[in-house]
């Protein structure tokens, strides 16, 4: 692979890493129109990309992420002593306890990602997924804006979104997008919904790369390529950092119908694409 074509795929990465079009989707649209072929390099890269998009949500999000390694301690020590009662718990422990929640349906959800990746050599499926999260994005915003604050959030709610971030292994439906929606189907606010969604990303994708690292570590890449692999995981975590302002920006000023036209258009451009070729 080459400087340039690892650059641009670290910015696809970061951008559509937070942004709600899904990466895994243009990350595959990406890759076949470069030209390039699955394999273990591949993997390594894949790896690469996201400890850069993860370290973007820990530079910007480090604060919430020390109160919640603070809050999981003290929450150990609440727990030893039998304190099981939600209603007692600190903000920080609250949070802890929903983000555990929303995580369990990972769970499930990664033994069925190796099932489903043979989508990824599918443009014309891409598309079409892409183009159900087109929909999706523009249903998103006909909620009400929603008032829940963190310390109004049930495990219930949480559990809802993270069974919304699990249709997001289907390569074309966002994991930002997803996870903001499902949010705001249980009354978050906006900017809630999108804090969550982000620190929720954190597990999401530490898990993703976990997965992956045996096979990289089987067959690590020579310097050169390691070095080229590095320069798109800096550009990732740069473009990412950018991405997730954006996204902030937007929840609080604006909507994400301009994000559910863009999905439709590349959907269908993808479907095109893949009829042609």
């Amino acid at each position: 692979m080459s400087l340039l074509k690892s650059i641009l795929l670290g910015i696809v990465q970061g951008l559509c890493e937070f942004l709600p079009v899904s990466s895994s989707g243009h990350l595959a649209l990406a890759q076949d129109l470069l030209g390039l072929d699955a394999g273990v390099d591949a993997l390594a890269f894949d790896v690469l990309l996201h400890l850069g998009t993860l370290a973007a949500v820990v530079i910007l999000f480090y604060k919430d992420i020390w109160m919640l390694i603070r809050s999981f301690f003290s929450l150990l020590g609440k727990l030893f002593h039998g304190n099981f009662k939600l209603s007692e718990y600190t903000v920080g422990e609250r949070f802890v306890v929903l983000l555990f929640i929303a995580v369990l349906p990972l769970i499930p959800a990664a033994l069925l990602s190796d099932r489903i990746e043979w989508l990824m050599g599918y443009p014309v499926v891409i598309g079409a997924i892409l183009i159900l999260n087109a929909v999706m994005l523009y249903v998103s915003d006909h909620f009400v804006n929603g008032e829940k604050a963190l310390e109004d959030v049930k495990p219930h709610n949480a559990l809802v979104v993270g069974l919304f971030q699990v249709a997001a292994i289907l390569p074309g439906l966002s994991r930002s997008g997803s996870t903001i929606t499902g949010g705001l189907t249980q009354g978050f606010s906006r900017p809630l919904a999108v804090r969550f969604s982000f620190i929720l990303s954190i597990p999401a994708i530490l898990g993703a790369a976990v997965l992956e690292i045996p096979g990289f570590l089987a067959d690590i890449p020579d310097t050169r390529s390691l070095l080229v692999y590095l320069a798109g995981a800096l550009a990732a975590l740069v473009v990412g950092m950018l991405a997730i302002k954006l996204v902030t920006w937007i929840s609080e000023h604006a909507t994400f119908r301009v994000f559910s036209y863009y999905c439709l258009v590349v959907g269908a451009a993808a479907i095109v694409w893949g009829i042609l070729r």
